[in-house]
């Protein structure tokens, strides 16, 4: 039988499990929610989640991907953006999504599809200068890049390159 044995120093350990010298952290199949006088606003679901904490800024990243919902008063999302990689700046309060985004209105049917999105919430606007496609029941509008409300209701697309029209089979 053997044993080992290595010492160090409380101070030693006291340093390694301060919070000042940790940079960063990392969770696993995360779930996110947060509320507002008891009511579900977001569920934010990601199968890795990492902070990075440095003196410029910090920063919580998805680097797997992550899906939003957002609900308004009921149990039933109303909306819901994806991503294959996703960052949030808490102190310029932005939030970037990139790589194959998704954004749908689950009550109008509307989804707009790009590469990165943008959302400054200091400004209270969502933007690209990306391709876009925005998809509704009645028509697909392409652009090459756009500008938008954070709740979506008001948006201008730039460079439009084609509205095409659905018909009804009826």
């Amino acid at each position: 039988m053997m044993l080992f044995s290595c010492e160090n120093s409380m101070e030693k350990v006291k340093q390694f499990i301060d919070n000042d010298t940790i940079s960063g952290l990392m969770a696993y199949d995360v779930v996110i929610e947060r509320s507002d006088s008891g009511r579900l606003v977001a569920r934010l679901t990601a199968p890795v989640m990492r902070t990075v904490d440095d003196k410029d800024s910090a920063k919580i990243e998805f680097p797997k991907g992550f899906v939003v919902y957002m609900f308004e008063g009921d149990t039933v999302p109303s909306a819901q953006i994806s991503g294959n990689y996703g960052a949030s700046y808490e102190k310029k309060q932005l939030i970037v999504a990139k790589h194959n985004v998704v954004a749908k209105n689950l009550k109008t049917e509307e989804m707009l599809e790009t590469e990165t999105l943008y959302w400054d919430q200091k400004k209270k606007k969502i933007y690209t200068g990306c391709l876009v496609k925005i998809s509704s029941p009645d028509k697909v509008i392409y652009g090459d890049s756009m500008v938008a409300n954070e709740s979506f209701t008001k948006r201008e697309i730039f460079g439009i390159s084609a509205t095409l029209e659905m018909e009804d089979d009826e």
